[in-house]
């Protein structure tokens, strides 16, 4: 059995907490626990992408969408959609850099990880944290 909740935030600063509150949330009702490794990975990628959405979506854009999916067998689906076509690029970062590393923390912490362009509709970034 699936279980899903989708939800839109405005591209403002304060949405990348509220992303993390509600994802953990979710989680949590369907059975991670508190102290597992999915929840805090998956809450940690949904941090980051919704950062990502909120500093590089487009400034017209009234809202964006945060969607997370609990599958049968606990793994955990995020999708954060935004209006922009520009997808997401590894940064090559020093070690003094402020950010720019949350591609590095996706690409190490989701089993899989990718890109839907939804035409002129934008982009939605999607990750698998395996349970």
């Amino acid at each position: 059995m699936l279980r899903r909740q989708a939800f839109r935030l405005p591209p403002h600063p304060a949405s990348v907490s509220l992303a993390r509150g509600r994802v953990r949330d979710h989680l949590a009702a369907w059975g991670h626990k508190e102290e597992s490794a999915t929840l805090d990975d998956a809450v940690l990628l949904v941090s980051e992408l919704v950062t990502n959405a909120v500093c590089h979506g487009r400034v017209q854009e009234r809202e964006f969408e945060v969607a997370i999916t609990v599958l049968s067998d606990g793994d955990c689906f995020i999708e954060v959609s935004d209006e922009s076509p520009a997808g997401p690029e590894m940064q090559d970062m020093g070690p003094l850099a402020e950010g720019g590393r949350g591609l590095r923390l996706l690409d190490t912490l989701a089993e899989a990880w990718g890109v839907w362009q939804r035409g002129r509709s934008g982009k939605t970034v999607w990750a698998l944290v395996r349970a």
